[in-house]
């Protein structure tokens, strides 16, 4: 559930409530528990914080997205009152390149800045958030989430040999500050390769990518959006 994406949402349930903000309102109506998972969490407060932490409510945390629509959201201090927290890229309209390594690397270095510490979210917190957190924020840590006996074979396989991720003194801190998408040359969900070699195994990529681009087309088309000429030096 989207939760304090973005302050008009906040003002517009104070209306509705007699000045309650999303979160107090939830609250107080009794919808908050284990099994919700907040999307974004943007802009809640501290005692919002308190309230996650008080009702077990997790936290997906979607930075491109987020700075796309303007906001960061309290990340250090919701995992440090004991709030789960994972990494997620929203959808295409709020961040356009849906790719799990830039969120990563994004949360790593956005959280330094926005406190001022270089120790804030460090790069074993990030894959934390990536993985195990992701399987317990849909309440799923008993079958995802890590690689453990009895567990479904959820992984993915890294071919850390490219120019921008060498030497591989520190392969923690590779993977989030080093790492791009095209170093994942494998991915296997529940034992079944979905990408080997870089080659997708279950559909036809190409024709997903002609399909998307011709369905594309149509939408433009109908919805009457016009392209403007935004970079006319060269003619």
């Amino acid at each position: 559930m989207h939760i304090a994406e973005i302050p008009g949402e906040i003002d517009y349930v104070k209306e509705r409530t007699g000045g309650y903000s999303t979160v107090e309102h939830l609250s107080r109506i009794g919808f908050l528990d284990k099994n919700i998972l907040g999307a974004h969490t943007v802009w809640l407060t501290d005692k919002e914080v308190d309230l996650f932490r008080l009702h077990n409510v997790k936290s997906s945390h979607n930075p491109a997205a987020a700075m796309r629509v303007l906001g960061f959201a309290k990340v250090p201090e919701m995992l440090k009152k004991g709030v789960v927290v994972s990494i997620g890229t929203d959808g295409a309209p709020c961040n356009n390149r849906m790719d799990m390594v830039d969120e990563m690397y994004l949360t790593a270095l956005i959280h330094k800045g926005r406190t001022l510490s270089p120790k804030t979210t460090p790069a074993e917190t990030i894959i934390e958030m990536a993985t195990i957190n992701g399987a317990k924020t849909i309440l799923r840590e008993e079958e995802t989430g890590s690689l453990e006996v009895v567990k479904k074979a959820d992984l993915i396989v890294i071919d850390p040999r490219s120019i921008g991720n060498m030497p591989q003194h520190d392969p923690v801190s590779s993977i989030v500050y080093s790492m791009h998408s095209t170093n994942i040359e494998s991915t296997m969900c529940d034992g079944r390769w979905l990408m080997k070699n870089r080659k997708v195994a279950v559909v036809s990529e190409e024709d997903i990518l002609d399909r998307a681009e011709e369905m594309a087309e149509k939408i433009r088309k109908r919805a009457g959006i016009v392209i403007p000429d935004r970079f006319p030096t060269i003619r």
